[in-house]
């Protein structure tokens, strides 16, 4: 099979179990806080990625631990804020809401790679966020509005996550060495938070709830990390919005979510501009 091909299986992959990630982060939001979650989500992840680098003897030493600092807390940040949009917003919402990180990339690569914008570039942002503006709408005039800018900041943080990753990419730094300090980094983070939490007696109860998000998350990781090792980047970029498309299902299956007529047309115009933006 063609590595583009195998690239795209990968990719189709990733997004599924990170739609189920959502799921699961959704399931789990009655009984745990989004630190908790957080933490659940990471830790799981750290266990596996210390297997694979045990398994690939991968050295954990690196000349770039600030880069890795910077690149792990904003994720953290990002994450925290990306599950507090899933437990209060829609599944499909706030997943389109994160997903607008390409756009922001657009917005900031200014200033990391002091390269201007084009005209066409400025354009798409503009339909993006005008997409951003149509799903926050609805959610604006009710009691949801804190939690869709948390939703929109999440897609900020992903955004700036994306390129300090690729900060690390130019300096040859191993895919699985930068997973594993962002995953180091957030249980150490979120399990600090936990401190100033009571104790959750919930997880005796709803185990399976945060095994299918720390499993699904480390699928979706090492799915997305293969895709891009092996696929097309930019056909990656647009495969990637598959994430809101299979979340929407099982918001309208699992949470019997319906979405109106604004929010599906601005989760199409994100989707759209953020495709496009891409290949850019």
């Amino acid at each position: 099979m063609p590595q583009a091909q195998n690239g795209v299986i990968w990719m189709i992959i990733a997004t599924f179990f990170f739609a189920f990630m959502g799921m699961f982060v959704k399931l789990g939001s009655p009984y745990f806080s989004e630190i908790e979650l957080v933490f659940y989500r990471s830790f799981i992840s750290l266990i596996f990625i210390i297997i694979i680098l045990i398994n690939k003897r991968i050295s954990l030493k690196t000349n770039y631990k600030k880069l890795h600092f910077y690149r792990s807390f904003v994720g953290f940040l990002s994450l925290l804020a990306f599950f507090y949009a899933i437990s209060h917003l829609p599944l499909s919402t706030a997943i389109s809401l994160n997903y607008t990180s390409p756009l922001f990339v657009a917005l900031l690569i200014p200033f990391f790679l002091h390269k201007k914008p084009g005209l066409q570039v400025c354009c798409l942002l503009l339909i993006g966020f005008f997409g951003a503006f149509l799903i926050l709408k609805p959610i604006l005039v009710g009691n949801d509005a804190y939690a869709g800018f948390i939703g929109l900041l999440s897609g900020f943080g992903a955004g700036l996550a994306y390129l300090l990753m690729a900060q690390l990419g130019k300096v040859n730094e191993p895919d699985t060495r930068v997973v594993f300090y962002f995953t180091l980094l957030s249980s150490f983070c979120a399990a600090l938070l936990m401190l100033f939490e009571n104790a959750n007696s919930e997880i005796f109860r709803h185990w399976w709830i945060l095994l299918g998000l720390g499993v699904s998350a480390t699928i979706a990781q090492l799915a997305l990390t293969k895709a891009y090792r092996v696929g097309n980047t930019l056909k990656n970029a647009g495969l990637s919005y598959l994430t809101i498309f299979f979340s929407s299902i099982l918001g309208l299956i699992i949470f019997s979510e319906k979405l109106d007529t604004l929010s599906l047309l601005g989760i199409l115009l994100i989707i759209i501009s953020g495709v496009m933006v891409s290949k850019k």
